[in-house]
């Protein structure tokens, strides 16, 4: 009988992390992947963010190959990426950056792309891009200003943080919630439930403990 696949996750968000645990999941390990995240010309913001899921499970598998992490793993990565229109929207790393997004994104409808991919042991990859819809209530200056105090911004596709202060800021959404934070639980259960990760034994697992 095969051992099972450990999981490494390819990721140093601690909103990945959380999203897996939150379903029972803890990453066997955590092995993050630096990539250039430069759009490409004219690419749009669908082909970006499942390429760079691609790209960053690409580089985590490479990396725990020489560093002898576990050969018969499963690597999950993803990226998220916020667009108006075919206009990507940056990961604020300014808070002039994050001042544009917010100002472009107040009381306009937007798209969220999160691209999952896995590689599984024998190198097949799997993957499911997400689309998630959704609208801002118009941001007066207050808002916008008090917002870019919080700091929550930094380093957030768009320029905001949908679990925290800015969820005040939605009026609608349609599609994955855990997808605009940055992974799919959905699709992401159902991609590694596929490639023979445990995932609802340690439901079992959870519920026993409950029960104790």
């Amino acid at each position: 009988m095969a051992a099972r696949p450990e999981l490494i996750l390819a990721s140093a968000s601690p909103r990945r992390l959380a999203l897996l645990n939150q379903i029972g999941i803890e990453p066997e390990h955590l092995v993050p992947a630096h990539i250039d995240e430069t759009p490409e010309k004219n690419e749009l913001p669908r082909k970006l963010a499942q390429r760079l899921a691609d790209q960053k499970a690409i580089a985590a598998q490479h990396k725990a190959k020489t560093t002898g992490i576990a050969a018969n793993a499963l690597v999950l990565a993803a990226d998220t990426v916020v667009a108006v229109g075919r206009r990507i929207l940056p990961k604020a790393e300014t808070m002039e950056e994050a001042s544009m997004c917010l100002r472009l994104l107040s009381g306009r409808s937007h798209r969220v792309f999160t691209g999952v991919t896995v590689i599984t042991p024998s190198g097949a990859t799997r993957k499911r891009l997400v689309e998630t819809r959704l609208r801002f209530k118009r941001l007066s200056a207050r808002e916008i200003e008090s917002y870019l105090a919080s700091a929550e911004w930094r380093d957030k596709a768009g320029g905001y943080a949908i679990q925290g202060i800015a969820g005040a800021f939605v009026i609608k959404l349609q599609g994955s919630y855990s997808g605009v934070v940055g992974l799919p639980l959905h699709e992401t259960v159902s991609l590694l439930a596929g490639e023979g990760y445990p995932v609802h034994f340690n439901w079992l697992n959870q519920s026993q403990l409950s029960a104790v």
